[in-house]
């Protein structure tokens, strides 16, 4: 074995001269060189990503700016109260109080580069900042994103923001498996009428279309007309085949109340009737409890109360109306008559959340 050496070529032992082994070892030694001189080498750029609790020494922040944006920036820094300093969506929360307090404590900024002084303050947080100060629309044209996002989330179908603005008044609607209640409400959130009625023959025997045409034509006939008509949409599963029943009746009111309502659907293409999310009301007025919902009758009982009590409520009754509402709300408190509470809270959410995008 001295004078050959073993090798494994294309699966088999082969035995070389020590020469030639020592040539073949030079060729694959060279060639291994060559491959990794060659081979592109990853670049690493001088400004590294910093990381965020990085805070950057000297006076890195005010290099990014110029003079004047400086100043634009701390104007609004050294001025704004916390509540303005909050229409910024980076400043909402602790850091805005933070501002507030360094101003208190310390006097007003002097330079970007003090803002790191701040709590929870790091470099690439002071940036962004910085740049959404100097251009608020771009957190505006997100948050107006963010807030299209969430509105298609709570109404189906989609409507033009625009025709949603204008709203003077709308009815909205609940039905549960025994009544129908709605209410009439404008944007002033003032309750032109509230009502319900028993539809107690509408899930006995097998669903009569004859019935519920019937039955629901005669309530709409005494519904007023309005620029919307806002229905509860319920998100039942059908996997659960015991509630098969009680889904089959919810689809087969909301498209008697779709087609009935939306007369004027097929000349124009305009959507009257739209469908609102439960549990997104129930959210608004916090009355989800994970995913159960509970009563909004002591709400109710409450925005009642206001209306005769508050110079400005929330919700307005007519003095003329109070003492109906009262008496039909008393009626109704052994009954859980749960749609006639829901219609009146599904009203203001669609105001407070769809046309004026505001939260009490």
């Amino acid at each position: 074995m001295s004078a050959c050496s073993l090798l494994v070529a294309g699966g088999r032992w082969r035995c070389f001269p020590v020469p030639l082994r020592s040539s073949l070892f030079q060729v694959l030694h060279n060639s291994c060189c060559r491959k990794k001189s060659t081979a592109p080498k990853k670049i690493i750029p001088n400004t590294a990503i910093c990381d965020e609790n990085t805070k950057e020494p000297g006076n890195a922040l005010d290099k990014l700016f110029s003079s004047e944006q400086q100043a634009s920036i701390l104007h609004v820094l050294n001025t704004a109260s916390n509540k303005e300093l909050e229409t910024f969506r980076l400043l909402r929360g602790r850091k805005s109080v933070n501002i507030i307090e360094h101003r208190e404590k310390f006097g007003p900024f002097q330079n970007l580069e003090s803002l790191m002084n701040v709590p929870l303050f790091q470099y690439k947080t002071t940036i962004q900042i910085c740049n959404s100060i100097l251009c608020p629309e771009t957190g505006g044209k997100k948050r107006k994103f963010q807030d299209n996002r969430l509105l298609r989330k709570l109404i189906k179908p989609e409507i033009e923001r625009g025709r949603l603005k204008a709203v003077n008044s709308i009815v909205s609607i609940v039905f549960g498996t025994r009544r129908i209640a709605w209410a009439h409400m404008d944007r002033k959130l003032a309750v032109l009428d509230w009502q319900q009625n028993e539809c107690c023959q509408l899930m006995k025997g097998t669903y009569l279309s004859s019935v519920y045409l019937q039955e629901i034509s005669s309530v709409i006939s005494k519904m007023p007309k309005a620029d919307f008509y806002v229905l509860e949409k319920i998100g039942l599963s059908i996997q659960n085949s015991s509630r098969f029943p009680v889904v089959l009746h919810f689809h087969i009111m909301e498209a008697m109340l779709y087609a009935l309502l939306n007369t004027t659907f097929a000349q124009d293409g305009q959507h009257r009737v739209l469908s609102m999310n439960r549990n997104g009301v129930g959210k608004h007025f916090e009355l989800m409890i994970g995913d159960t919902r509970t009563s909004g009758k002591e709400l109710v009982k409450q925005f009642l109360s206001e209306s005769v009590l508050k110079e400005e409520p929330r919700v307005v009754f007519p003095t003329e109306k109070v003492v109906h509402y009262r008496q039909m709300f008393s009626s109704t408190e052994q009954q859980r008559a749960e749609e006639l509470y829901d219609s009146l809270l599904q009203a203001v959410a669609f105001y407070e959340l769809a046309v004026f995008d505001t939260e009490p």
